[in-house]
């Protein structure tokens, strides 16, 4: 790989053929190198289903409506020589170092040529044997029997670590030339259908309904399944065969061991490949590593004095350690040793194969492809530990990599090999995250070592810490560089799994920069995938955590993004201190229900002439993510209705100040002081709308001077008799007379139907006419009416607080805790 090689094909370079890369100027080099340049971003547009998604690794990915423009047009089938090319990149890479002779198939052409017979007449078969009974590379012959015999030839998939909905976007991609491309499920649907290839699917971890979903998508599509015992089996409706694979035979597994050694095996040795056989129930495996450890056997009692000179053995272990007494004799290895060779195996080989084995097993069984031994390793020739690996059958292709074998894992973590797992995932974490992060890598070569960075953050999520002050987290650091470059390459899987396993780790870090970006790429994804609900709660937490980091680009995003999940929805995007987030412990107010009608001058207002508040406590949110929805857009529209009767009482409040006199004795204008009765109603529940008192002893004569009509500011009219009782004498009740002016009773003008006529017209607006003459009755805040007058008595009226026409801002809390009211307000 070169850091330096950098083309129009790659990861960001976004088709640039301007002029090719040129070296820097000499005087340039300098050893100060805090003052090169930032990279740029490397964004990738694609188009996902009807959305044009912009995938940024900075402020997080951007989503829109694709523009008709840009909508790409219907992909067509590669060529054949297109396929061919597709299916030798499917393949696991030549080890490098001396080539290794082919194993034949021993035993096993009867199976073969049934599967070719079921295939050829489009029959699903599923193939079934456990781990090392060589089901790969028989699939790998009989893929070489079948590629003449569909339409679009055979198709060659990994189903280690894939669901059904993974395989059918990998077969879509293997033959159709749709870059940057990834149709919906309908779409996709629709383009799988018309698939005609004998699809041959190593590794397959699924069945039952996931299976059923993947043969009744692909019609045409005849496929070889291959699979251990322990997968769930398909289901009855699905017409697969099953084909089983077992051991071979004792003269088989003796064969396979001659071819394995490159000799024929002496009475002794045949001997022990026989009880090797009878404690391996025949598995190809046990007997390909067998053949390894003869192989080192005949190696050590050749001695390596002979070529210690040219450094070829240098690493391995002293001839002198595997000899008997008397020196001249390596044993055999026990049946022990046989049945679990890879311990034994991996201490005669190199050092760099024994540190690749160490990394592997810390990647939970992954090894690292050969380009990326020499840099984890430390060892410039480390790259032919692969091949060391798979020649002694430690190491077997899966997919396009290669993995442990099957049991070598278990036997190296008993062996102490898994040890320093830690610091292992640490080191591959740290390499791989500088490798996604180059310029130079481009996102399928990302996509093709998903499973190793997957299996680094594995290990290293759960064991994320705060780092120390000027550190980085190194599982943060994998996840945060990885999932831009799988969210390109098309590996969804790969790139939902990074996000998760990222936004954990960053929570653990207490990183909250780094868990909004995941939760808005989690949003993102979702949105992708048509779940709008999930879409919504990751937005809007990372709306929550970057508007408390004051991140503006990033809220821009996750705005823009939940605008577009609002439209999709139907559902209005909420609103509040962030978008969709009510405040915990927040209070809201909404008015009563009405009493008696709707107003006419205000028909969609249900205002009561005497409303009272209801204050509501919401409880404290459980989560960032379960906020919002129809719960919090009915309480805002309660809300909003509340704060429309508010704007009603007030509008009334200056129409009843515009209709007052200015030539009167004590007129109310001038009796409103700095707070005003509207302002109350925060802790005594009412808006402090004025309203007739109740007398302390209930005189009736005191009850006939109550008003009975409602006057032009909607609140009641009073009787004939212009001085209100306050008791038995009929002197005002004590409490009021320190808090409402007595105005001259005289100065109450005839009762007509037009408002009475002042030395100064009103500044504001005509107030409505009524039967009743307007009172000099302090303003209150209900708004106009027209309702007609009620037969109510007035000591069914609610209470509320004293009028605003309170000589003192204070008067109106003194009033409201004295004993009942005895007088009404006086009229003029």
């Amino acid at each position: 790989m070169d850091p330096n090689t950098q083309g129009p094909e790659e990861y960001g370079h976004d088709g640039d053929e301007r002029s090719p890369r040129q070296r820097p100027p000499r005087e340039s080099l300098t050893p100060d190198f805090s003052q090169h340049a930032p990279a740029l971003a490397r964004t990738v547009q694609l188009v996902a289903g009807d959305f044009l998604l912009t995938v940024n690794p900075v402020d997080g990915s951007e989503i829109e409506a694709c523009p008709p423009a840009e909508r790409p047009a219907r992909p067509v089938k590669l060529s054949t020589a297109e396929r061919a090319e597709a299916e030798r990149a499917a393949r696991p890479p030549v080890p490098p170092g001396p080539a290794q002779p082919s194993l034949p198939l021993l035993a096993r052409q009867d199976e073969r040529e049934r599967l070719v017979r079921l295939l050829a007449r489009g029959r699903s078969v599923r193939l079934t044997g456990p781990a090392g009974c060589g089901r790969t590379r028989l699939l790998d012959l009989v893929t070489d029997d079948c590629s003449d015999l569909a339409p679009d030839g055979v198709v060659r998939l990994n189903g280690f670590g894939r669901t059904s909905g993974d395989l059918l976007y990998d077969l879509f991609h293997a033959v159709y030339n749709a870059p940057l491309q990834r149709p919906d499920r309908d779409e996709l649907l629709t383009y799988v259908r018309e698939i005609a290839a004998v699809v041959v699917v190593d590794d397959l971890e699924f069945g039952g309904a996931g299976l059923d979903e993947l043969l009744e998508a692909t019609p045409e599509c005849a496929f070889l399944l291959g699979a251990t015992p322990d997968v769930p089996a398909p289901s009855g409706d699905a017409a697969v065969e099953e084909v089983f694979l077992g051991g071979l035979e004792r003269a088989a597994g003796l064969d396979l061991l001659e071819h394995a050694v490159g000799r024929p095996l002496t009475e002794e040795e045949s001997n022990w490949a026989g009880d090797l056989w009878f404690e391996s129930e025949g598995l190809p495996l046990r007997f390909v590593q067998a053949g390894a450890l003869l192989r080192q056997r005949d190696r050590l009692r050749a001695g390596t004095s002979a070529v210690d000179e040219f450094g070829v053995f240098e690493d391995a272990p002293p001839a002198d350690a595997y000899e008997t007494a008397d020196g001249d004799e390596v044993p055999l290895p026990s049946l022990g040793e046989a049945a679990a060779p890879a311990p034994l195996l991996a201490s005669r080989l190199s050092a760099s194969a024994r540190a690749t084995l160490r990394f592997a097993v810390a990647l939970g069984g992954e090894v690292p492809h050969q380009a990326h031994l020499p840099a984890l390793v430390g060892d410039t020739h480390a790259d032919a530990a692969l091949g060391e690996l798979a020649a002694c059958g430690l190491a077997s292709p899966v997919g396009s990599r290669y993995r442990l074998a099957a049991g070598v894992l278990t036997q190296l973590e008993a062996a102490g090999y898994a040890d320093e797992a830690e610091a292992g995932a640490r080191s591959a974490a740290q390499h791989y995250s500088w490798w996604a992060g180059h310029p130079s890598v481009t996102p399928e070569r990302v996509c093709a070592e998903a499973d190793a960075l997957l299996a680094a953050l594995t290990v290293l999520g759960p064991l994320t810490s705060p780092p120390a002050e000027g550190e980085e987290s190194p599982a943060v650091h994998l996840a945060r560089t990885a999932a831009p470059a799988f969210a390109a390459g098309l590996h969804w899987s790969a790139w939902e799994r990074v996000l998760r396993t990222g936004a954990e780790a960053a929570r653990l870090a207490e990183d909250v920069a780094e868990e909004a970006y995941f939760h808005h790429e989690l949003g993102i994804l979702a949105l992708c995938g048509g779940q709008l609900d999930r879409a919504r709660a990751e937005l809007e937490a990372s709306i929550g955590l970057r508007g408390a980091l004051s991140d503006k680009r990033g809220t821009v995003a996750g705005r823009r993004a939940l605008a577009l999940v609002a439209d999709r929805s139907g559902t209005p995007i909420g609103l509040g201190p962030t978008v969709g987030e009510e405040v915990p412990d927040a209070r809201y107010e909404e008015s009563a229900s009405p009493a008696g009608g709707v107003p006419a001058a205000f028909p969609t207002l249900q205002r009561p002439p005497s409303p009272a508040l209801v204050t509501h406590h919401s409880p404290p949110a459980l989560s960032r993510k379960a906020r919002g929805g129809l719960k919090g857009l009915a309480r805002r529209n309660v809300v909003a209705s509340g704060a429309g009767a508010l704007l009603v009482a007030v509008l009334g409040t200056v129409v009843t100040l515009g209709a007052t006199s200015d030539n009167e004795t004590n007129p109310p204008s001038g009796q409103v002081g700095v707070n005003p009765s509207a302002s109350q109603g925060v802790d005594d529940g009412s808006l402090g709308a004025d309203r007739p008192a109740n007398d302390s002893d209930g005189d009736a004569g005191a009850a006939t001077s109550r008003p009975t009509e409602p006057g032009p500011d909607g609140t009641p009219g009073t009787s004939d008799d212009p001085t209100p009782t306050g008791g038995p004498s009929g002197s005002p009740d004590p409490s009021d007379s320190a808090s409402t002016p007595k105005p001259p009773t005289s100065s109450k003008p005839p009762a007509t139907s037009k408002p009475p006529t002042t030395s100064k017209p009103p500044t504001t607006s005509k107030p409505p006419t009524t039967s009743k003459p307007p009172t000099s009755q302090p303003p209150t805040s209900q708004p106009p009416t027209s309702q007609p007058p009620t037969s109510q008595p007035p000591t069914s009226q609610p209470s509320t607080s004293d009028s605003a026409s309170g000589p003192a801002p204070s008067t109106p809390a003194s009033t409201t805790a004295s004993a009942p009211e005895s007088s009404t307000d006086p009229v003029i």
